[in-house]
């Protein structure tokens, strides 16, 4: 009983502490990660910084685009990945309706970065691993989803991981070949972009960004699987061939046991 007094104790004066603050301060509008039909504000509820994702005020009277926030809130919430921000609720906040609460992220967007200059070799590092396996995630669990950009790429501010800020709003029983080509693309568009901004940046990174964004959707990776392979300088392709010289040595050495050129063992 010793033990389970002063931890009784201790939720009645969490309670009382909330009770006697205002849910909501320091709503702060980020109109550089709006979206076409959404604003993005980072706010306090109960004294810890959260972002709120909530329809625009010309959508928030019409059905249609309720549905669509609330779809993608059904969506986002059961994925869990270490690089793509996670939601943890949906509520009516004062003055901005219904919104799409996440942790906040720490850190600056990839736009602001490139804008601001600051754009070096351990962010490109992150942005083909982290984002690379971001991507892979999103795939594998058939998200149609935004364009990825720099504006939705954050890297945190303590230890520079990537984070993802927005990411499905639908789920299908599976993605066509050009849903998944045009994350390929748009890999390439920001891999592009900061290549440009980093004078010494790799040919071979350069080559493999501009595979991503090639016209034709075919010239492209074909999957993340092969972007990921191109990335860590291996291919399939050289893997198979391997193989395939290997069987043939095998069936040229049987050939030549079993051929009466063989010698005989007496």
């Amino acid at each position: 009983m010793a033990v389970i007094k002063p931890l009784a104790t201790n939720r009645y004066l969490m309670s009382s502490s909330f009770s006697n603050q205002p849910k909501w301060t320091e709503i702060e509008h980020l109109p550089e990660w709006d979206e076409e039909f959404y604003d993005v504000y980072t706010a306090k509820k109960y004294g810890k910084w959260v972002m709120l994702k909530t329809l625009k005020e010309s959508c928030r009277k019409d059905p249609r685009f309720h549905a669509m926030i609330e779809k993608e809130f059904d969506v986002r919430y059961n994925l869990a990945h270490p690089h793509i921000v996670m939601i943890n609720d949906f509520e009516e906040v004062p003055g901005l309706g219904m919104c799409i609460i996440t942790d906040d992220v720490y850190g600056d967007s990839l736009r602001k970065l490139l804008d601001s200059g600051k754009v070096g070799a351990e962010h490109i590092e992150k942005v083909c691993s982290q984002l690379v396996d971001a991507i892979d995630y999103i795939q594998r669990n058939h998200l149609v989803h935004f364009p990825i950009r720099p504006e939705t790429i954050i890297f945190t501010e303590n230890v520079g991981n990537l984070k993802l800020i927005d990411v499905g709003f639908d789920q299908r029983d599976h993605l066509t070949p050009a849903d998944a080509s045009e994350d390929i693309y748009n890999f390439g568009k920001v891999l592009r972009e900061m290549l440009d901004r980093v004078p010494d940046a790799s040919g071979r990174l350069r080559r493999i960004a501009d595979k991503c964004m090639a016209c034709e959707p075919r010239q492209r990776y074909g999957s993340v699987h092969e972007l990921r392979m191109a990335l860590a300088g291996r291919s399939d392709r050289k893997f198979y061939i391997l193989v395939i010289a290997f069987l043939a040595v095998m069936v040229g050495l049987l050939f030549w046991f079993s051929s009466s050129w063989a010698p005989s063992v007496k």
